[in-house]
């Protein structure tokens, strides 16, 4: 049950981790279009639109960060604390990132703010493409795809605080018969487990010693009866024969009898 609920965390947040690093690279990929155009026809480029590809970019390198150490470095306590800092700070910086592209929330006809300044959705930027209605469509996607970036981002990091407590379960419970000695933990009851009755705690008991054998469980065994309490011994020694005195009187003799078939 822990193996599968720690793997089934991991890819959860290795999805987030995907859906972020895509909202990342669009809002790189439309502000690096951006800034090349108003670099090329010498146009002034305004400070937001160097922070937002600032912001955008350094999110790209650490959601690839995020994906590829997700395997070894998910749920431990200081890679996890760092990374739900920086998932705040991404909150943050793409909520700014949404609000410096407000202007793509309105419908981009009539007259529109673009990254280029403002002007007639029909009219081509500086004599050429695009037009600002297409600047302005562009800034209605990174607007909805920051978004999207600040729920997952705070998603993200509710995620890792929940991955460094299912770590601290694994390491605090382990292997054990409870889960049939493989990782993670017990499994819990649930409500009809609470009728169950439970066992004592003497089955349970691994080095619990054997239980002594009782009188009546005994076999009788080679000469048993002169030495079991309690049995009168029998008068008859196993080195006596029938008819024979075992320990004859002093000055008397026994008769001697000749073997048969022997001669002397």
């Amino acid at each position: 049950m822990g193996a599968k609920s720690g793997f089934a965390l991991k890819l959860l947040q290795w999805f987030f981790r995907g859906v972020e690093f895509c909202c990342c690279a669009l809002v790189l990929a439309l502000f690096s279009y951006f800034l090349a155009v108003l670099s090329n026809r010498g146009l002034p480029i305004p400070t937001w639109t160097r922070a937002v590809e600032g912001i955008s970019g350094i999110g790209v390198i650490y959601t690839i960060l995020g994906l590829l150490l997700l395997c070894c470095l998910a749920g431990h306590p200081f890679t996890s604390f760092i990374a739900i800092v920086l998932d705040l700070c991404f909150v943050g910086s793409f909520i700014y990132v949404a609000s410096s592209n407000r202007g793509g929330a309105s419908s981009c006809t009539g007259v529109v703010d673009t990254p280029f300044g403002t002007g007639s959705a029909s009219d081509l930027i500086n004599g050429g493409t695009p037009t600002y209605r297409q600047a302005c469509q562009m800034e209605t996607a990174c607007l909805a795809v920051s978004i999207v970036a600040v729920i997952f981002f705070l998603f993200s990091a509710i995620l890792e605080f929940v991955l460094v407590r299912h770590r601290r379960k694994e390491q605090r419970f382990g292997p054990s018969p409870a889960n049939n000695y493989t990782s993670g933990y017990a499994r819990r009851r649930g409500i009809f487990g609470l009728f169950r009755r439970r066992q004592t705690t003497e089955s349970e008991n691994p080095n619990i010693l054997p239980e002594h054998t009782h009188p009546d469980q005994m076999r009788q065994s080679y000469n048993t009866e002169t030495t079991a309490v309690g049995h009168e011994p029998t008068t008859q020694s196993k080195y006596q024969h029938e008819g024979q005195v075992a320990y004859p009187e002093t000055g008397t003799a026994l008769p001697h009898t000749q073997p048969a078939g022997y001669r002397y």
